[in-house]
């Protein structure tokens, strides 16, 4: 299904479950994805694209039916996403950053001895993912969403300057762990 037709769309309005359900099928193809990118496992993103989907389908009787849904539904998923990254601020202070070789070796699988051009998009994710949680959501949002530094300040409370200084620190952090795993994938060829 490549999108909602406005009958379902009305039928889940008028809070029709096999609508609903059917709904939810399509919201979570094409949004669970995006919740991967800001949480580190299926517990958290399946949980952040539930609380996004109950909002989707309150905002639904106010959806324009000219409107994109896709770019409508991922833009709700995004602000969702702020929502509860700000709901949860206190716990996400505490950074817990990890290198350890074992857990390069384990994340390298698949790769050949190209590295980075063979690097998969699992892999990448994943690279994000170990990064700590504000400078992946600044990444995320800059990079993969095309927020602007302002507009990430404005989200997550915070000034621009801290918002390119979380974006510098996930490039270094990104390209060491690249480097790192090419280095590994050398060594494993000779």
């Amino acid at each position: 299904m490549d999108t909602i037709s406005a009958e379902t769309v009305n039928l889940c309005i008028k809070d029709d479950r096999k609508a609903i359900n059917q709904m939810y099928a399509f919201c979570f193809q094409l949004l669970m994805p995006l919740c991967f990118r800001y949480n580190k496992n299926e517990e958290d993103a399946r949980a952040a694209l539930n609380t996004g989907f109950l909002k989707l389908l309150k905002g639904l009787p106010k959806l324009d039916e000219k409107a994109n849904f896709k770019a409508w539904a991922r833009r709700l998923m995004v602000n969702s996403l702020i929502d509860e990254y700000r709901k949860n601020k206190k716990y996400n202070e505490k950074i817990i950053k990890s290198d350890k070789e074992s857990e390069l070796d384990y994340y390298s699988v698949g790769t050949s001895n190209e590295a980075e051009s063979n690097l998969g998009v699992d892999n990448i994710m994943q690279l994000i993912q170990e990064l700590p949680e504000i400078t992946a959501c600044v990444f995320n949002l800059f990079v993969l969403e095309g927020y602007s530094h302002k507009e990430i300040g404005e989200k997550l409370s915070m000034s621009d300057g801290t918002s390119k200084w979380h974006l510098s620190t996930a490039r270094k952090q990104l390209r060491e762990k690249l480097e790192k795993l090419e280095e590994l994938n050398q060594r494993m060829v000779i």
